[in-house]
């Protein structure tokens, strides 16, 4: 357990640093980066949030909230807390035209950081549950690698990176958006800076 949570940092502390993002979209609080690598499509949204950091980290760090905001979740449970800092999710997403409805098991990972310099984070990936196994109703997806960074700028306000790696079996969700506008990326992110604010 120890191993997977650290790996689950670790892996998108290691996906923010890569080089090479190149940015798509810029609003006024919103960036968009994407970053390609073989089948590989890696997605940044950086939003700037008039709340204290370790706000942005509470709001954000419990996915019980999440669909409050993101309408890509329609329903969240806590299936097992592994300590104050991890805990396993059972997510449902809506069906796309012509798809099954999805679901996915996922460990979440929390940290706070050690130095004023660094982020908050909270690391999101699939993991493999004996008592959730998939069912016939949902086509059982992974998230490889996902989550939050989020740093401070004053003491009222802070950056919200969020990442996600996408392989194709995500791609139906974003095909759309990465090829003709990511304007749904635009939207969850606004309603994310909503939600938070």
């Amino acid at each position: 357990q120890a191993y997977v949570s650290y790996s689950n940092i670790a892996a998108l502390t290691h996906l923010a640093a890569k080089p090479g993002w190149e940015i798509t979209s810029t609003l006024d609080d919103i960036k968009i980066w994407t970053h390609e690598e073989g089948d590989v499509l890696s997605l940044k949204v950086e939003m700037q949030v008039k709340i204290p950091s370790h706000l942005a980290f509470a709001l954000l760090s419990d996915f019980t909230f999440r669909q409050q905001w993101d309408k890509h979740f329609l329903s969240c449970e806590v299936l097992q807390a592994v300590n104050e800092d991890e805990k396993i999710y059972y997510v449902t997403s809506p069906p796309m035209t012509g798809h099954k409805p999805r679901d996915f098991v996922i460990l979440v990972s929390q940290r706070q950081p050690c130095k004023p310099s660094e982020p908050y984070i909270v690391a999101v990936k699939s993991v493999t549950l004996t008592s959730m196994p998939p069912s016939p109703e949902y086509c059982r997806s992974e998230i490889l690698c996902a989550g939050f960074q989020i740093y401070s700028d004053s003491n009222s306000s802070c950056t919200v990176c969020y990442f996600n790696q996408v392989t194709s079996g995500v791609m139906p969700y974003l095909a759309a958006n990465l090829t003709g506008s990511s304007k749904s990326i635009e939207d969850t992110a606004l309603e994310c800076m909503k939600f938070l604010e």
